[in-house]
């Protein structure tokens, strides 16, 4: 899924240095928050927080898959909308998240897809009426900049995983059953899969620095991510567990973004790290390039913290639902992360 933002120039790095912490205060007042189980039979709600869907088709198939789930849907009244590469206004966007929070009957919003263009809605979401009705929300890419002003202004755990169009084959509805029906305390660690290769390449994960350390999570898309960098809509890093993923990005462009990871403060205080792919991030000239490798030897490796890429998290066909602000244990070494708290209201299955 393409998605393009801006990311500042140098002078504005400058700017975030004194703002980084911006978030902090407002995640602190807010404390951390966990939104009430999900069950079959209950109503979720679609919404297009981001770009438009240009085939509605996709929109029944969302419709259906929520359905094939055991899900209740409705829809955001203007999840099929459009305004240029939009799907509607900002207002009619933010109005439709904010509905949905406020309809005691939907239990979780589920987002249609990314693209670009949820920052936007930032200042118009209801930050107190979210905390107030603590709910599932669901999605990745451009969706993070829901993820980071979410959790940086109430707390709540929200949860970064497939859009309503995206892929759901049998590793993805497995997920899905297990963290919101189960509830289980999750362990995500790559599938095996060496195909015929007589060593496995696919889904191997690399540890950057090894070591195992407890924390919540953060992050999500890095382009969307450092996007927000001198806003106030990003969480405190500080003891976090960064996790970021990319897709068709040029290797100098994501090293200017851990540039501006490093400038604004925020690598410096986490305390693990976990990359998980940037398809379609190959340099195109070869070693006219840095590459992924040498970004994280520059930025991460120097941390001395627990760190390791490959784990199965972005714009790829099987991918992990991430509670992001849940607690959890990241294992370099094993290449691992597993889920220590319940990220629901009630108890948990182990």
């Amino acid at each position: 899924m393409d998605r393009r933002q801006f990311i500042g120039s140098a002078s504005l790095a400058g700017l975030m240095l004194g703002l980084a912490g911006g978030g902090s205060a407002t995640a602190a007042t807010g404390g951390r928050l966990v939104p009430p189980a999900l069950n079959k039979g209950d109503t979720v709600a679609l919404v297009s927080p981001s770009s438009a869907t240009d085939e509605p088709f996709n929109l029944q198939l969302a419709q259906e898959v929520m359905q094939a789930l055991g899900f209740k849907v409705t829809t955001g009244a203007h999840f099929g909308a459009r305004r240029g590469h939009l799907a509607g206004t900002d207002a009619e966007r933010a109005g439709d998240i904010n509905a949905m929070f406020a309809d005691p009957a939907v239990k979780a919003i589920i987002c249609v897809r990314g693209g670009s263009g949820a920052a936007r809605l930032l200042p118009l979401l209801d930050y107190a009426l979210i905390r107030s009705n603590p709910k599932v929300l669901l999605g990745y890419s451009d969706i993070t900049a829901l993820h980071c002003a979410i959790q940086a202004r109430t707390g709540l755990v929200t949860f970064h995983g497939p859009m309503g169009t995206g892929s759901w084959n049998r590793f993805n509805a497995d997920q899905f059953r297990r963290v919101f029906f189960e509830r289980e305390l999750m362990q995500y660690k790559n599938v095996a899969d060496a195909g015929d290769e007589l060593v496995q390449r696919r889904n191997r994960t690399i540890t950057i620095s090894g070591g195992k350390v407890r924390g919540e999570l953060v992050g999500g898309n890095l382009t969307v991510l450092t996007a927000l960098a001198g806003s106030s809509y990003l969480p405190d890093f500080t003891d976090k567990i960064l996790f970021l993923e990319d897709v068709s990005e040029a290797p100098y462009r994501v090293d200017r973004m851990f540039s501006t990871l490093k400038l604004m403060g925020a690598l410096d205080r986490i305390a693990g790290f976990v990359f998980g792919e940037c398809t379609d991030c190959d340099p195109g000239d070869g070693y006219g390039s840095l590459t992924l490798a040498q970004i994280f030897d520059d930025y991460v490796k120097p941390l001395g913290i627990p760190a390791y890429r490959g784990a199965m998290i972005g714009h790829i066909a099987e991918q992990f639902i991430l509670p992001v602000g849940g607690r959890v244990e990241l294992d370099a070494d094993g290449g691992s992360l597993r889920l220590l708290e319940p990220v629901f209201q009630g108890r948990a299955r182990k």
